[in-house]
């Protein structure tokens, strides 16, 4: 009897399509028995996710992905499990990454205002009550707007959300040091999330890439990492098989996760 999992997924308190209440009923209907709330930079969906796998009998973890920057200036995510939703350092933090996002959307809406697109703030806005706005959401309203056929056209390299204008505009990030530490300081478990979407570290599954990426493990390793997300949509069998090795020569926890978003991504 195999027992299912997926501890990466994104409700409407980040960049998802469904509700909380939603992804929990929807992973019911398809019998797994574990799940991991994983929105960007918040956790305030978590307890309406559990409160909804206690009724619908699936177990439902607290769980975070950070977008953290490294030194290169490349982006980097990681993933807390088991922390106390409640600490006040980590809700500090989020609330102080939300004020930053903020900020930089706004900036990402003037730029594309500026190429000529009509896109107002509220555009982004595809629910009521929205608290969280990224960069799916800017492709929900390029596709609303017409400008795409499928939200995902919108991340089309070198145009759109893609394009150089856009890319310049950077938003605050935490360091993935500062988020280790965080997510640790709560009691939780830091992930490193879907890696061989990592950039910038080699030609993906090439030797440098795997060197590159065992010499990231390893000083994220002495910060406090405690696993590695082996099983993701972006690793194929092969590559699956040599994250599980690196995790084991690593004494690191292996993790399974869709990374759901919702029917259009």
């Amino acid at each position: 009897m195999s027992y299912k999992i997926d501890l990466h997924m994104h409700s409407t308190y980040s960049d998802g399509e469904l509700t909380p209440v939603q992804l929990v009923k929807m992973y019911s209907e398809k019998e797994y028995d574990e799940i991991a709330l994983t929105d960007h930079d918040g956790i305030d969906g978590v307890k309406k996710a559990q409160t909804a796998g206690e009724a619908l009998n699936i177990k439902v973890i607290p769980g975070i992905e950070f977008s953290t920057g490294m030194e290169n200036g490349e982006e980097l995510h990681l993933l807390g499990y088991y922390f106390d939703i409640n600490n006040k350092a980590l809700n500090d933090k989020l609330k102080k990454i939300r004020e930053d996002r903020d900020a930089r959307n706004h900036k990402l809406l003037k730029v594309f205002q500026g190429m000529g697109y009509d896109l107002t703030y509220d555009d982004l806005l595809q629910r009521p009550d929205q608290t969280y706005v990224g960069k799916p959401n800017f492709a929900l309203a390029f596709k609303k707007k017409g400008y795409v056929e499928k939200a995902l056209d919108a991340f089309e390299p070198g145009k759109f959300i893609e394009s150089p204008e856009a890319l310049a505009v950077k938003k605050v990030k935490v360091t993935p040091q500062e988020a280790i530490a965080l997510i640790k300081g709560a009691g939780g478990i830091a992930v490193l999330a879907h890696p061989m979407k990592i950039k910038n570290i080699g030609k993906k599954g090439s030797p440098e890439f795997y060197e590159n990426l065992e010499q990231l493990i390893r000083t994220l390793k002495k910060e406090g990492l405690g696993g590695l997300e082996c099983f993701h949509p972006s690793a194929d069998h092969e590559q699956e098989m040599k994250l599980v090795d690196l995790a084991g020569k690593y004494h690191l926890h292996m993790t399974e996760g869709s990374d759901y978003h919702g029917p259009e991504f």
